[in-house]
């Protein structure tokens, strides 16, 4: 039985770790790319040339698509890399990367939603999280949340038994 609980555990603290830095990487690569000229492009309907206009932002330095796809600007990169740099720091333990996917989960939560209500997807006025930035951020809080939540609970249920 003590076996069958290390090897579950172990089993778990893989899965927390390698999530936390999947989770890093990817935050860390999109907020780098967020910087650099060559993978912004202003959103589709844009005027070609003059003013573009950018949705009720107080800073509208560096706003564009990331890939075309993913509205940002400099403040949402930041963040996304300081997000990036956690995820990575929290996977070299168990402990840190099961805080890291809870707390990952939790905040992603709440700016899904926030992404879904017109008065707030600019996380009032600092950073677009609307539009593409929705379904990536719901996507990647299901996968913190089965980290986070799903495993350890698995966990648990096996050691009842």
């Amino acid at each position: 039985m003590q076996d069958k609980f290390k090897l579950s555990f172990k089993n778990l603290a893989e899965t927390e770790r390698t999530i936390a830095l999947i989770l890093g990487i990817i935050f860390l690569a999109i907020g780098i790319a967020g910087f650099i000229p060559a993978f912004m492009s202003f959103p589709g309907d844009a005027p070609v040339s003059g003013d573009v206009y950018i949705p009720r932002l107080s800073s509208s330095a560096g706003y564009g698509h990331l890939f075309g796809l993913f509205p940002t600007n400099y403040v949402h990169n930041a963040v996304h890399i300081v997000v990036g740099l956690l995820g990575i720091a929290a996977a070299t333990s168990f402990s840190g990367s099961l805080v890291y996917n809870q707390g990952f989960a939790i905040a992603y939560t709440a700016i899904v939603l926030f992404g879904l209500i017109p008065a707030t997807n600019t996380t009032f006025g600092l950073m677009p999280i609307y539009g593409n930035n929705v379904w990536f951020n719901a996507l990647t809080t299901i996968l913190a949340a089965y980290g986070g939540f799903v495993k350890p609970a698995e966990l648990a249920k096996a050691t009842e038994a």
